[in-house]
């Protein structure tokens, strides 16, 4: 196992991608941050429509939304990242190499999970910093402080990172069962940015009370909500839709990760490969 993480973690930092996908993630995520905090400092009202508030937002909140956003709209960058760690191997056929150099399927798709977990932490930390590279600096024209010291907003800080981290596990799971990478990027890219927004607003609108009560509950369930609970804000509370406690977000997105992987390692890797 020892000798096969070495071999997947070369894979990944001898390559360009990482750190492009990470310098990207910075420019992303500190621009969505300077745009949270310049709707705040703006009009208090419109930024709590955005990021989740009701009425007015507070200094707190208002910080608490912006240094996490990567958690609601950054996790694109770690999920892709995993998944071409295994789609890059069916599309340059190094995936022979691989197994001959590691015949146990299921050993090598481990070292794949924990070395894009480090992975995705890394891209968490990045996109993290980014987002309060671009928001503190504004937040904090308003006097009320950046919160930076605040234990909730370190801890919701903190707990980014980590979902952020698993989106990165989920996307080699993902990567394993739909190993070509076009087919990947087109799933991750209309789920994330089309799929599960429309899905998260719409479940909340129309119907009478008990059907919107019950259509939120199952939008609770979903990756990015799984993730945001996990966070302990949400970009969409607008709409609307409450989440689940932090433990149990952790847990829906932990099944997530472990679901794509197993069926990936019972699919696509129990296949003959030439």
């Amino acid at each position: 196992m020892k000798a096969t993480l070495k071999s997947e973690w070369r894979k990944v930092t001898t390559t360009k991608l990482w750190w492009v996908l990470a310098l990207v993630m910075f420019a992303y995520m500190a621009f969505l941050g300077a745009v949270l905090g310049f709707s705040f400092v703006q009009s208090p009202e419109q930024a709590s429509a955005s990021a989740g508030g009701g009425g007015g937002m507070s200094g707190l909140e208002a910080a608490q939304a912006t240094y996490t956003i990567g958690a609601s709209l950054g996790y694109v960058f770690p999920l892709i990242a995993g998944a071409l760690a295994m789609t890059g191997e069916f599309r340059h056929q190094t995936i022979t190499p691989s197994l001959l150099f590691q015949p146990k399927r299921s050993v090598l798709l481990g070292a794949k999970l924990l070395v894009n977990l480090a992975m995705g932490l890394l891209y968490g930390i990045v996109g993290t910093l980014g987002a309060i590279a671009g928001g503190a600096p504004l937040l904090g024209t308003i006097g009320e402080g950046l919160y930076l010291g605040n234990g909730e907003v370190l801890g919701n800080i903190f707990f980014s990172v980590i979902a952020l981290a698993i989106w990165a596990v989920i996307g080699v799971g993902l990567g394993t069962f739909l190993p070509n990478q076009v087919a990947a990027i087109v799933v991750i890219l209309a789920f994330t940015q089309f799929v599960e927004p429309i899905l998260r607003v719409g479940l909340a609108a129309g119907g009478d009370a008990a059907d919107i009560a019950a259509l939120s509950d199952a939008a609770k369930f979903l990756p990015g909500a799984a993730a945001e609970a996990l966070a302990g804000t949400s970009f969409y509370a607008a709409s609307g839709l409450d989440l689940l406690a932090r433990w149990a977000g952790a847990l829906v997105l932990v099944g997530y990760a472990a679901g794509f992987a197993l069926i990936g390692r019972f699919t696509t890797l129990r296949k003959d490969v030439t």
